[in-house]
């Protein structure tokens, strides 16, 4: 990794972290998959995005209906639990 990129992802994640409140340094629990069923999303102030059959890193289980995710593009935001499965 370049040193310009591995700027840009500290960059990225003090963002979350301010964004979120997040305390801590971020690490991956487990990766879980949007259900290839569910229907796709566009994300919010705070939401990702859901695309179907998407793999994503989960950062903190947050309550018993959203889960603090984060994607492939380093993007991060709440995803309901109905629509994730386990890998």
């Amino acid at each position: 990794m370049t040193l310009k990129a591995c700027k840009k992802e500290e960059k990225m994640d003090r963002g979350f972290q301010k964004k979120f409140k997040f305390e801590g340094s971020i690490n991956v629990l487990t990766q879980m998959m949007v259900d290839p069923a569910a229907t796709e999303k566009r994300g919010g102030a705070k939401n990702l995005p859901l695309r179907r059959g998407e793999i994503l890193d989960v950062i903190q289980f947050t309550n018993q209906e959203q889960i603090l995710c984060r994607n492939s593009q380093r993007r991060y935001g709440y995803v309901p639990r109905a629509v994730m499965l386990p890998l």
